[in-house]
């Protein structure tokens, strides 16, 4: 099972990076997979640690994936990195294992500390339509146009119906980024996300 979270790393000079992404659990250990390149790999291989964050602030997914990717820390409490200030929960791990894969190497990541600073009261059908849509503006290179409309239709049936004001921000960075995407690559067609 792939778990949508958000990892915090720091560079070897201290600069944040925050990024979403899909990780798994395996007992004790963490499994990232980033593709290549990654900032979130260089700096996990460089300083041998990172911060899982768990949240329902689904602006600090779409805000990273639209350009969006500065968001408040605090320092983690028992590796050198940062997590969250918003967060709910955080896990804090340490790099036991890297495979080398030129594509999407795999990291292992142990765990060393998990705090709780809020609580969770459930996502709501808005929030998991934002995260949708990230995942969707991640891949605009990759996927037809027509998939990428037909499943902003869908998905925007839930912003409609359930987003409160943090949703409706988010959802609209993602459709200006899949816009300012089409009309840079495909300038003479007219799209139906308006």
């Amino acid at each position: 099972m792939i778990h949508e979270t958000v990892v915090t790393t720091l560079s070897m000079h201290g600069t944040v990076h925050v990024a979403p992404m899909g990780v798994r659990f395996d007992g004790n250990s963490v499994i990232l997979m980033p593709f290549r390149p990654s900032v979130t790999y260089d700096n996990i291989v460089a300083t041998r640690c990172a911060v899982v964050n768990f949240t329902t602030d689904v602006r600090v997914f779409a805000g990273c994936v639209t350009g969006r990717r500065v968001w408040p820390t605090l320092p983690a409490s028992e590796v050198p990195c940062v997590r969250l200030a918003g967060a709910l929960a955080h896990a804090e791990l340490r790099l036991t294992r890297a495979s080398d894969d030129p594509l999407r190497p795999v990291l292992t990541m142990q765990r060393v500390a998990d705090a709780t600073h809020g609580a969770f009261t459930g996502f709501n059908r808005a929030q998991a339509a934002v995260i949708e849509g990230a995942v969707l503006v991640s891949r605009l290179h990759l996927l037809p146009r027509e998939k990428i409309e037909t499943e902003i239709g869908y998905l925007k049936i839930a912003i409609d119906k359930t987003a409160g004001p943090d949703e409706h921000e988010a959802w609209q960075w993602l459709i200006h980024a899949i816009a300012a995407h089409y009309e840079r690559n495909e300038p003479a067609r007219m799209g139906a996300l308006s």
